[in-house]
């Protein structure tokens, strides 16, 4: 899955990339405001990770300006800021959480997983229907409750289709939610996952419309 980093201190945003990169995120980094909001308005994030204090539009402006044009990405915010009222005022513009700095790594990890359910309308890890289901803690696949393991892109593809069941996501929408910037898309690129997927999933769990793009069964 494809998370934005909006992070201007370097030795920060650099190990929080690497590290969401090595636990199966995408991760495009931007190190201003405004940078944040031409990269939002792209879209095809599944969250944000937004400090507050950035140069050239604070993180609170980020945030007012992407709710009050209808973005519901999830927005973590991430920041040293630890007073009453800051906490307040983000939560208050819309944000979905508040972790203070420092932080270790895995709560980070853990309460992405959690603003990505509560978007998602789910309690638990699991997303999808009872035949087909995704664990968001194990980053595993279960068909008809059997487990199988999955790709770091095989599971931001397939999470991106089950947010959306019966709907027809086309090419250029999946490229979007699996790969961040700079990396190469070879022109086949979707096929190949879907045809392995298939494989491992059925040859129904994930359909083709010709033309439009694919979709799994609502």
């Amino acid at each position: 899955m494809r998370v934005l980093l909006v992070e201007d201190d370097e030795m920060i945003g650099r190990s929080l990339k690497q590290a969401l990169e090595g636990a199966g995120w995408s991760a495009d980094w931007v190190r201003d405001g405004e940078l944040a909001q031409s990269a939002l308005g792209d879209g095809g994030y599944t969250c944000v990770l937004l400090d507050l204090g950035l140069p050239r539009q604070d993180g609170t402006d980020v945030l007012r300006r992407a709710r009050e044009r209808g973005d519901a990405t999830p927005v973590l915010v991430l920041t040293a800021r630890d007073g009453l009222d800051d906490r307040i005022n983000s939560l208050d513009l819309g944000a979905d959480d508040y972790l203070l700095k420092p932080f270790e790594f895995r709560e980070l990890l853990a309460r992405m997983r959690a603003v990505v359910r509560r978007r998602d309308g789910a309690a638990h890890s699991l997303v999808g229907s009872a035949a087909l289901q995704l664990d968001l803690t194990t980053r595993e696949v279960l068909v008809n409750g059997e487990r199988e393991a999955l790709t770091a892109r095989e599971f931001a593809l397939l999470h991106a289709l089950l947010e959306r069941p019966g709907a027809i996501l086309s090419r250029e929408q999946l490229e979007n939610r699996i790969y961040g910037w700079g990396e190469e898309v070879t022109s086949n690129a979707i096929d190949v996952l879907i045809h392995g997927m298939r494989r491992k999933l059925g040859a129904e769990s994930i359909r083709n419309v010709r033309g439009l793009g694919w979709r799994v069964a609502a």
